[in-house]
C-alpha cells in the first residue's frame, strides 16, 4: 500500500458532521472538535510513468469514518506523486469526504514515511459550506488509523 494513509483520512472527515448533528450545530466561529478511527475500503496505485516510484503516479482510495464503531460518514480521494528528491517522495494529496449534514474537503502534501499527516480543511457544501480547519491524521493506512478534526465553521 503505497499512500493508503491518505484515502482512510478522507472517511474520518465524514464522521464529524454526524457527531455535530447529535450534539447540535455549533455557533459560527467556533471550532468543533471530532475525533475518529479511519477504515480504507478500497485502494489501488496507478503507477503512470517510468516502472516504479516516479512524478505523477497515484494512490486512490474510499473508506468509511467510525464513531464507537458505527460508520458516520464516507469518502475517498487521491495522492499524486509531486516531487521526489532520493528516496523522499512528495504527494499532493485531496480528500472529499460525505456526511449526512453536507460535504467536506481537505488537502496537503505529505512526504512517504511522515508518522503523521496534518490536513487543511479548505471547505465543503451543505452545513459546511464554510468550514476550516486541520485534519491530523495517525498511524497511516493501519488497522489504527484515526483522526483528529479541528473544524472551524
Amino acid at each position: 500500500m503505497r499512500f493508503a494513509a491518505a484515502s482512510l483520512a478522507a472517511i474520518t472527515a465524514g464522521v464529524w458532521a454526524v457527531d455535530s448533528a447529535t450534539a447540535g450545530t455549533p455557533e459560527k466561529g467556533r471550532v468543533e472538535v471530532l475525533e475518529l478511527k479511519v477504515r480504507n475500503d478500497q485502494y489501488t496505485a496507478a503507477d503512470l510513468g517510468p516502472a516504479g516510484p516516479s512524478l505523477g503516479d497515484m494512490d486512490v482510495y474510499s473508506g468509511a469514518a467510525l464513531k464507537e464503531g458505527n460508520s458516520v460518514g464516507r469518502g475517498g480521494g487521491s495522492c499524486q506523486v509531486i516531487h521526489m528528491k532520493g528516496d523522499d517522495i512528495t504527494s499532493q494529496c485531496l480528500i472529499t469526504m460525505e456526511a449526512e449534514q453536507g460535504s467536506l474537503t481537505m488537502q496537503s502534501l505529505w512526504t512517504r514515511g511522515t508518522a503523521s499527516l496534518d490536513m487543511a480543511i479548505t471547505g465543503g457544501t451543505g452545513a459546511y459550506r464554510s468550514a476550516r480547519g486541520i485534519a491530523r491524521f495517525w498511524d497511516i493506512a493501519t488497522p489504527n488509523e484515526r483522526v483528529r478534526l479541528e473544524i472551524l465553521r
